[in-house]
This record gives structure tokens, C-alpha cells and sequence, in this order.
């Protein structure tokens, strides 16, 4: 079996791919290429697991400048003809789109040349590339059931998150610890928020541990509020072990992407969101709602964020262990552990490999 995986950008589209590419791999013997652009994490991640990647030259077109719309609109018709003899040469059984500015135009050359094509949709509103090709595609994976209506063929799959977040043990008892993070280069508005409600936070909390990782632009300050306040507390740029962590933590203050709320529900650890604003067609907030509708998280606008809220949010839910615990489960029922392995069956069975 031959497959390529298109798309990329940042880790959320990348790391699920590259799981999706492992199990392909591991369970039925795939050759995989990816295809991505010059300024996406792919560049990185995917070499550095060993697989080839070969580029195409796309932009953006969502909210981005009509200067930076017009260049992608020109662009776009040639990075489908790079992405058509990409395919030619590698003649896959099929290729999976992971969203992303790659996505789009290797999707768009398969779907013209009849190449059997499989969607990934991580987020409840579907990506810009993954809505172009929407009608077209020979099946979906999807991570929640709403997503399916915009597809054809959709299955809920989940999202594929490292093995580590579903062997997490609920947490009983122990110091009350809160995880703060806002992705790899942290949330300036969640560490904003964070100093401001420390006093407020220690005086309703009393004896809460808080882990929190800021991102290199914030460290210093978190640091010193943190310092000032005599605050137990381990701040940090970056979180290497993220699945320990979370293990600690009897609540999380997080951004929404797709797989960190993929990470949330394999852990069941129960959440505040703070969607960020600016994403791709409010996709964040989508993503965070979802999981309030189910009762496993609470979900607060950036632009509402201040520190009385936050640290009486964060005080009430810590001082109600009943309801974390209801959480808990909720986001555990959401939670896809196979996610990996049902994507990659999907698209032997979309290329029509037959199995022994």
C-alpha cells in the first residue's frame, strides 16, 4: 500500500498525521509521502521521523490580508500541478488530507485524477481546504458528530494523541493542583490573566500548586509575579512531559485546538477554555462549546477574561470535587483510544485494499 498525507502548518494537523502515518506502517506495510509547504512544523517533524516530504508553494486565504489572497490565488494553480506529479510519481492508493495549506491542493489533484481521498477534520467546523473538497472526498474521519453532516461517507474516529494521556489515573485526593498552559509558545492573554488573579487566587485557593507554562515571551514576568507572592508554583517555558503533567492536575486552563482537546478528553481531565479569538473561523470556540454541551468544560471568551473571574472560577471548581469528578467521566466519554488504528483502517478500506 501507497499513501500520501497532505497538509501541515502546525503540530495540531502534523502530529495526528504522523500517528496516522505510524499505524499505516505498523499495520499494513504502507510507503508514505507527505506533502506540505516550506513554512509549516512539517519541515521538522516529519523528516526527523523519518518519513519523505516533498513541498508545494501555498498560502492562506482565510483571514489574511487581500494582498497575501491574491499571491495565494496565484499561487494555487501551480502548487495543484506540483501536487498532481507528486502524485504521478508516487501513485498512491490514496491520500489523506490533514487540513492545512497543503491539504487543499493534493486534494484537489487526486480528486481529479480519481485517486480514492480521505478527509481528517480534528475541529466540529471543518477547515477551509477540507471544506473545498467537502463533496468530493471518498470518506471523512471526523472527531465529533456534528462534523459529519459536511461530508460524505464521515465516521467519528477521534483524534490520534500519544498513548500516555488515555493511561492517565483520575486523581484523588493530594495537593489541589491547577495545569495552565496555552500551546508550545504559550497565551499572552492566559498568562495576562493568570498574574493578575494570583492574590485573588491564593486568598480563595489557599494551598493550590500551579504548574504553568508560559511560553518563552512571558516566562520572566510570570516568574517574578509568581516569586513576589511567595506562590508555590513551577513555571516553565516549556513543558517537555506534558502527559505527567497532566497527571498532576485536577483541573486544566488551556487554549481549545484540536488536539488539546483531543489530550483533555484521553486524560479526562476536567477544563477551562480560553478559545483563542483569531483562529480559522472561530474553530476554537466551536471545539470548547462542545465539550461544555457535554459537561466537561467551562468555557470563557478571551475578550471577558479578567483575574476576579478566573480565580473564582478556578476556586469554586477545585472546591467541588464532586462536580470535577463529573467532568472527569464526561470528557472521558468523548475520548477516542483507537483513533489511529480506525483512521488508518478507513483509508485501506476508501483505497479498496483488500486485507488477509
Amino acid at each position: 500500500m501507497r499513501a500520501i498525507l497532505a497538509g501541515g502548518g502546525t503540530g495540531g494537523h502534523v502530529i495526528p498525521a504522523l500517528a496516522i502515518a505510524n499505524e499505516l506502517k505498523k499495520s499494513y506495510g504502507a510507503e508514505v509521502l507527505f506533502i506540505g509547504t516550506a513554512r509549516g512544523i512539517e519541515n521538522r517533524l516529519v523528516p526527523a521521523a523519518g518519513y519523505p516530504l516533498q513541498l508545494v508553494r501555498v498560502g492562506a486565504l482565510k483571514n489574511v490580508s487581500l494582498m497575501t489572497r491574491a499571491k495565494t490565488a496565484f499561487d494555487l494553480p501551480r502548487a495543484v500541478w506540483d501536487a498532481s506529479r507528486m502524485l504521478n510519481e508516487f501513485a498512491p492508493d490514496v491520500v489523506i488530507g490533514v487540513g492545512g495549506y497543503a491539504s487543499g491542493p493534493a486534494m484537489l489533484a487526486a480528486v481529479v485524477k480519481h485517486i480514492p481521498t480521505l478527509a481528517f477534520e480534528p475541529n466540529v467546523v471543518p477547515g477551509f481546504a477540507n471544506r473545498v473538497v467537502a463533496r468530493f472526498v471518498s470518506g471523512a474521519a471526523v472527531h465529533f458528530e456534528e462534523t459529519a453532516k459536511y461530508f460524505r461517507h464521515a465516521e467519528v474516529t477521534g483524534v490520534p494523541v500519544r498513548q500516555a494521556f488515555f493511561e492517565i489515573a483520575p486523581k484523588r485526593g493530594g495537593t489541589p493542583t491547577l495545569l495552565v498552559f496555552g500551546g508550545s509558545q504559550g497565551a499572552h492573554a492566559i498568562n495576562e490573566a493568570m498574574i493578575c488573579c494570583l492574590p485573588e487566587l491564593r486568598r480563595q485557593a489557599p494551598g493550590i500548586h500551579i504548574i504553568h507554562q508560559t511560553g518563552e515571551r512571558d516566562y520572566n514576568d510570570a516568574l517574578a509575579a509568581y516569586s513576589g507572592l511567595g506562590e508555590p508554583a513551577e513555571v516553565s517555558k516549556f513543558i517537555e512531559d506534558m502527559p505527567a503533567a497532566f497527571a498532576r492536575a485536577d483541573l486544566v486552563v488551556c487554549r481549545s485546538g484540536a488536539s488539546t482537546v483531543a489530550e483533555i478528553t484521553a486524560a479526562g481531565k476536567p477544563a477551562i477554555f480560553v478559545p483563542f479569538p483569531r483562529a480559522a473561523d472561530d474553530h476554537q470556540r466551536v471545539n470548547a462549546e462542545a465539550l461544555a454541551r457535554s459537561g466537561a468544560a467551562v468555557v470563557v471568551e478571551e475578550s471577558k477574561l479578567e483575574g476576579v473571574w478566573l480565580a473564582e472560577t478556578i476556586a469554586a471548581l477545585l472546591g467541588d470535587p464532586r462536580r470535577l469528578q463529573q467532568m472527569n467521566e464526561a470528557a472521558r466519554e468523548l475520548a477516542h483510544p483507537n483513533a489511529a488504528r480506525d483512521i488508518a483502517a478507513m483509508a485501506v478500506r476508501v483505497a479498496g485494499i483488500e486485507q488477509n
